[in-house]
């Protein structure tokens, strides 16, 4: 692990100076894309986002099939990794809360939520709450598993996170945190083409909004990267710390337990 890589602290985009300045852009940067936010992300990943979230729902059947258990589903955006996890829970109808600091996506999540209501009267859906990542309103070992998909890279402190996500999990509770991460080889450098020069110029046209999807890429290549996330897990207080890659290491799935 490089001295540079030793000092990253969290995300930072164009302009932040520090931790508060950094979520503040970040939060900025989500209300703005959020009208075309589940577009862009399904276009943009060729919907393979899709499988991603029913990947990580199946890897945690055993605690969604309780139901007594209650799951977090942290920086939630438009909730569609909350709504996985319902799917996956089936009529077992554990708690599920989805939480995000970003209204405008809440905002979404909300109104995807009541049209599923609509669709289908007797299934149990989330429940939303607008809450920051670092500061969670939860008391300690209150929860049985809590997920991340795609949020937890946008973190203005990594360690910090960590910290919260433990706390407020039980006891041998565990931990998901689904990311994007930089593949090597061939497809390494197919994938940095498409990431860093096409899918931001796309981005950017459609959503008609400059900077988030320039962000995206350069939040990507400063996530730590799996051996070092996997450290600050352990250091943050998680057993049996794990990643799986899915679909050549562009994304990958990390997993703790308390």
């Amino acid at each position: 692990m490089s001295e540079t890589r030793k000092l990253i602290v969290g995300a930072a985009p164009d302009g932040a100076s520090d931790v508060r300045s950094a979520a503040h852009a970040v939060r900025e940067m989500f209300t703005s894309i959020a009208p075309r936010y589940d577009l862009l992300n399904h276009l943009l990943s060729l919907n393979v986002d899709r499988l991603w979230w029913r990947r990580t729902a199946r890897a945690f059947s055993v605690i969604l099939a309780q139901p007594d258990a209650r799951i977090l589903d942290l920086c939630c955006g438009t909730g569609d990794m909350t709504f996985a996890l319902r799917r996956q829970s089936g009529h077992r109808s554990p708690q599920i809360l989805g939480a995000d600091f970003s209204h405008a996506m809440l905002q979404r999540a909300r109104a995807k939520s009541a049209d599923k209501a609509t669709q289908n009267s007797n299934s149990a859906l989330p429940h939303w709450i607008e809450a920051d990542a670092l500061y969670l309103p939860f008391p300690d070992q209150h929860f049985n598993l809590v997920t991340s998909a795609f949020g937890f890279r946008n973190l203005a402190d990594y360690d910090a996170g960590l910290r919260e996500i433990a706390r407020v999990l039980c006891p041998g509770g565990e931990c998901g945190i689904l990311d994007f991460s930089e593949p090597r080889g061939l497809i390494g450098r197919l994938y940095r083409i498409y990431f860093k020069q096409i899918l931001p110029r796309v981005g950017t046209m459609l959503s008609g909004v400059r900077g988030p999807y320039s962000y995206l890429p350069n939040s990507v290549e400063r996530f730590p990267e799996p051996q070092e996330m996997l450290d600050r897990m352990r250091r943050a207080g998680f057993r049996e710390a794990s990643w799986t890659p899915y679909t050549f290491g562009i994304a990958g799935l990390y997993r703790g337990n308390k």
